[in-house]
């Protein structure tokens, strides 16, 4: 049985109290994890507000904070094979895909390290000619960074980079469900050599949630999940008036035209809904495809799906491995269900796995005669798609854009007028054409709605962490007038 421990101000040590990690590949407790109650999060906060006054971050140079987050990024891939069998074994995500992104993860690192000295200030021509203006851009303070167990290493690379980078200090809670990769990752980070306090990574659930968030000392709150949690976090920000940035998944549309490369379509298709199971906040969840080739897509569609590699998530030739937890394997039975009720059909899967673990198959109903089938508004963050079709641009303008959510969406066409038109058209913060789940530091990714606000990645995100001072000079060496004196 391992035991974690979280990392405060510097130093290791264990919670308040533990509470048990299960293998979602076997559902058995496989180690103990750190639970921070309310002392906790008050000792990293103040933490992390020591480091941010602190001269030894305070004074640093932005291009001494830049060199220290390319050691950080050194060190994540040297570690990558350990956080991503960590990963792998504490959520259940197949480690083929927990390899590949954490190693990618290293270059969000090194982009935010040659950001941090180019965030700039400005030199403002005012109207008055004794007067030199000037904008400085200074962090904002400290940060609470609240993350979910899928994808983790990289939802909080978009969040601690570019508030490192401006110069903030962060309070990272890790999500409750899977936290061993982070707090793995709080060792790696110790050894980069960032003064003690400017990063602090917790665990727990509602009580160590709700004090971070909440916190007179935090100013801002920087969350990805869902949007019930969300409702929360935005209620606590009243209490300090901390700013939000929310990253909350989506019901995203993936649109096929009839004269779409389909062999092309159906294979992102595949990849948008099914790869890390489902459990991605950009899942390719509703296909919209042209009714002219519904039946030869879904034919293609479902020879792939049952196809795919259903095992452990350690094995490398595992396609799909289990959901991370049990309640998502019941939320979902139980929304096919409904939606099987309400008029969808089911084209294959539906079923949960008679197995060891909290394995769910590789699952497409087609609800082009059920539009009210509960499936195509609610976010299973599971393996299972579900197919509306269309005639006209029109109409899958209609459909993509009949939705709560407004993260991403996928089209498909060669057309490149009609391209041109749906990109303005849908109501989504990402538009892939021709292609899926692509993701770059230099691109910033987030939405609207349901799916919330703020942007992550890119220079903008950088930016986000920072605060503008404007700056007055008078130039003039003349004496300033007595107001009282009336001349």
């Amino acid at each position: 049985m391992q035991q974690f421990q979280q990392y405060i101000d510097g130093a290791f040590s264990d919670g308040t109290s533990w509470f048990d990690s299960l293998d979602p590949a076997t559902g058995a407790v496989w180690a103990q994890m750190p639970e921070a109650g309310e002392d906790g999060v008050n000792q990293a906060v103040d933490a992390a507000e020591r480091a941010f006054f602190s001269p030894e971050w305070a004074g640093m140079t932005a291009t001494a904070r830049g060199k220290l987050l390319l050691r950080l990024a050194d060190l994540i891939a040297e570690n990558a094979p350990r956080l991503a069998e960590l990963e792998t074994r504490d959520t259940g995500k197949i480690i083929r895909e927990t390899s590949a992104q954490i190693a990618y993860v290293a270059e969000y690192y090194r982009y935010y390290a040659g950001l941090a000295d180019k965030i700039e200030g400005a030199h403002l021509p005012v109207d008055k000619p004794d007067m030199e203006v000037w904008l400085r851009r200074e962090p904002i303070g400290v940060v609470a960074a609240v993350v979910p167990w899928n994808s983790q290493l990289f939802l909080s690379a978009v969040k601690i980079g570019p508030a490192l980078a401006a110069g903030c200090t962060v309070v990272l809670k890790a999500s409750e469900e899977g936290p061993a990769p982070m707090l793995e990752f709080a060792r790696i980070f110790d050894q980069a050599g960032f003064p003690k306090g400017v990063l602090n990574v917790i665990t727990g659930g509602p009580v160590a949630g709700a004090t971070l968030t909440s916190h007179p000392k935090v100013v801002h709150v920087a969350f990805t999940g869902g949007p019930e949690t969300a409702r929360h976090i935005v209620r606590n920000s009243a209490e300090n008036l901390a700013s939000t940035s929310l990253e909350l998944g989506g019901k995203s549309p993936f649109i096929v035209f009839e004269d779409a490369d389909i062999e092309s379509a159906v294979n992102a298709q595949i990849s948008g809904i099914f790869a890390a199971t489902g459990q991605s906040c950009v899942s390719g969840s509703r296909l919209v495809v042209q009714a002219s080739i519904k039946d030869a897509f879904l034919k293609r569609l479902k020879e792939k799906a049952e196809a795919i590699v259903i095992g452990a998530p350690d094995d490398m030739a595992t396609e799909v491995g289990p959901l991370c937890t049990e309640r998502q394997r019941q939320t979902a039975q139980h929304l096919i269900k409904r939606s099987l009720q309400q008029g969808a059909k089911l084209i294959t899967g539906g079923e949960a796995l008679e197995r060891e673990g909290f394995y769910f198959p590789p699952t497409i109903l087609d609800c082009s005669d059920a539009r009210d089938a509960e499936c195509l508004s609610n976010e299973f963050f599971g393996p299972v798609l579900s197919v509306t079709s269309f005639d006209t641009e029109d109409e899958a303008i209609a459909i993509a854009n009949d939705t709560a959510f407004g993260l991403a969406s996928g089209l498909f066409t060669q057309n490149l007028t009609r391209a041109h038109r749906m990109i303005r058209a849908i109501r989504a913060g990402i538009v892939w054409v021709n292609t899926y789940r692509a993701v770059s530091p230099i691109a910033p990714f987030g939405g609207h709605g349901l799916s919330g606000h703020g942007r992550e990645g890119g220079l903008q995100a950088a930016l986000d962490y920072t605060k503008i001072k404007t700056v007055w000079l008078r130039t003039s060496d003349d004496p300033i007038p007595d107001p009282f004196v009336m001349r």
